[in-house]
């Protein structure tokens, strides 16, 4: 009579799905806005990331587990993670048998190879920082049609495995590959942006449907088996329905009644307290590799001046910053591009009162605006017009209006010009749009100071005419690259010296300045009362999958 539980369970176990009796049910998000395109190998959304995590594999992954601010990769379609060979320059890779496609066809080495060829053929946005060191990765560049990576990476049907070959050794290679570019799908997906059609993936789940002003729905991938619990988890949700258009506001409201179960976005500012008050059980406050700045076009005036930039930098009140964001609980002023947490992240603020490029504080103190306005002043620049290009929702405008209220101190013309949070991020990026400052944020593609400094402000990822220019500032310093590039030549053997350089090349690009640093925040993520579970990480943030539903009849549960 013990085992009969037991028993009528085993018989319900959906396939697929953990062998768990708190599988099942329907989870509910919902955001204000999509993501735009479902590419794995163009989006570059938070949005997308953290639905598709449990949509795509790739030969590494990053934790779905908790894990440290930190971790670094872990084998994924990789059986483990490959000893380097020829001094760091080739990696031969064995790939999972019986793995297999939403349409229920085996992962094969053959679509290994095709994958990474298409990061070039689609013009993924990080084909050059992240990938243009396999061999052949140049050629890519220059002719993406006609890509074929020959030389690079090579399949072995027999072996079952897949082998790289880079032109210099890469520290950071597994957890690059571990980034959603570098997704597996099948070898004949288009070579195109599918835009709202989700190529097919090996995770737990596959998306059904999607309609960007709508909503999103996800259902179980009928073919797959956990592999490994640690690099994609069976998923415990039976569905997961995305809905978009609710703001903020309503969305804290709705979860609230249990209408929805999760939010995309922060509680907002003016709901924080009624939250902590009311509804603190199902609150959680979740660490994140991210920094919200502002980007300096290096190249338009006023910041094509040194001076200006540093002027901004100096006069900017990061206290008012981090009141805006919530308070010291939740937010810490950033005075550099690298986040706490992140390797090579070192203390230190050189715009602040009484600091210096060459002698930083500690921390931020206080604006120091006697010391901007003088540099304003020997510009010659006082006087121009400067229009603050700013998401329209959100807790943006607050802060875009504190910077124009700081350029008009220091006598400048300014302005702040709101742009649908959907293209704002891409509008920003195209040099033809002509953005003096445009307001974002940058979490961690992975655990890194390149992921930062390097994709952020290397000469590489600046491309003009281009949306897919994550080098807002349009900054390009060939010493500060041959810096980077000794950075991550030196961890591949020593990682504490390694690190050692990239906190430098953190204070080299600040001393240029061609960003604004404003806060790092904490997420505050509000729960229904069904959600449970460990589903919180640093990169992801909240895996889907793991989010557990009560039943109806549970201790604070409803009806599923």
């Amino acid at each position: 009579m013990a085992l009969l539980p037991a028993t009528l369970h085993a018989a319900t176990v959906t396939p697929g799905a953990p062998d768990s009796a708190e599988a099942g049910g329907i989870l509910r998000i919902t955001a204000e806005n999509s993501g735009g395109t479902l590419d794995p190998q163009i989006s570059y959304v938070h949005i997308t990331y953290q639905m598709e995590a449990i949509v795509y594999d790739g030969l590494t992954t990053f934790a779905k587990t908790p894990s440290q601010l930190g971790s670094h990769a872990v084998p994924d379609l990789a059986e483990a993670l490959p000893e380097p060979q020829d001094d760091g320059r080739t990696y031969v890779f064995h790939l999972r048998h019986g793995i297999r496609f939403s349409s229920g066809k085996e992962v094969t080495p053959d679509d290994v190879v095709a994958s990474m060829q298409r990061i070039f053929k689609v013009n993924s946005p990080t084909a050059g920082p992240y990938y243009s060191h396999i061999v052949g990765g140049d050629a890519c560049l220059k002719d993406s049609g006609h890509c074929t990576l020959a030389g690079g990476v090579s399949a072995d049907d027999k072996a079952w495995t897949v082998t790289f070959h880079l032109t210099h050794p890469d520290a950071e290679f597994f957890d690059r590959l571990a980034f959603q570019h570098a997704s597996i799908m099948p070898a004949d997906t288009p070579a195109h942006d599918t835009g709202n059609d989700a190529p097919l993936g090996t995770g737990p789940y596959r998306i059904v449907s999607y309609e960007p002003n709508s909503g999103l729905k996800m259902e179980r991938n009928p073919y797959f088996r956990q592999w490994d619990v640690v690099a994609q988890p069976a998923g415990y949700p039976d569905e997961i329905r995305y809905s978009f258009g609710l703001d903020p506001e309503a969305a804290v409201t709705a979860i609230e009644n249990n209408q929805y179960d999760w939010m995309l976005e922060s509680v907002p500012l003016d709901r924080q307290a009624e939250v902590g008050a009311r509804f603190s059980d199902r609150v959680k406050l979740i660490d994140q590799l991210a920094i919200y700045y502002a980007a300096l076009n290096v190249n338009l005036p006023p910041f094509n001046d040194l001076r200006v930039r540093q002027a901004l930098n100096y006069a900017l009140n990061r206290k008012a910053v981090v009141i805006y964001n919530g308070g010291p609980a939740v937010s810490t002023a950033a005075c550099q591009m690298l986040p706490t947490g992140a390797p090579g992240y070192e203390p230190g603020c050189a715009y602040t009162k009484g600091a210096s490029p060459d002698h930083p504080a500690p921390d931020w103190k206080e604006p120091d605006l006697e010391k901007a306005r003088k540099l304003v002043e020997e510009s010659g620049t006082k006087g121009q017009k400067v229009v603050i290009v700013t998401p329209g929702s959100g807790g943006s405008g607050a802060i875009a209006n504190e910077i124009r209220s700081t350029l008009v101190d220091l006598g400048y013309v300014a302005s702040v010009r709101p742009i649908t949070p959907v293209i704002e991020f891409s509008y920003i990026q195209n040099s033809d749009n002509k953005v003096q400052i445009g307001l974002t944020g940058w979490s961690a593609d992975y655990p890194s100071a390149s992921s930062f400094l390097r994709t952020l402000f290397s000469c590489e990822t600046f491309v003009p005419h281009s949306s897919n220019s994550i080098n807002a500032s349009q900054f390009c310093d060939p010493k500060l690259d041959a810096l980077m590039d000794r950075a991550e030549e030196v961890s591949l053997t020593d990682q504490k010296a390694g690190d050692a350089l990239w906190a430098e090349a953190s204070r080299a690009l600040m001393a240029q300045a061609p960003a604004l640093p404003l806060d790092q925040t904490r997420r505050v993520a509000l729960m229904s009362t069904r959600v449970h579970g460990a589903f919180d990480t640093p990169i992801y943030e909240a895996i889907f999958s793991q989010m557990k539903l009560r039943r109806a009849g549970d201790a604070q549960g409803e009806a599923r």
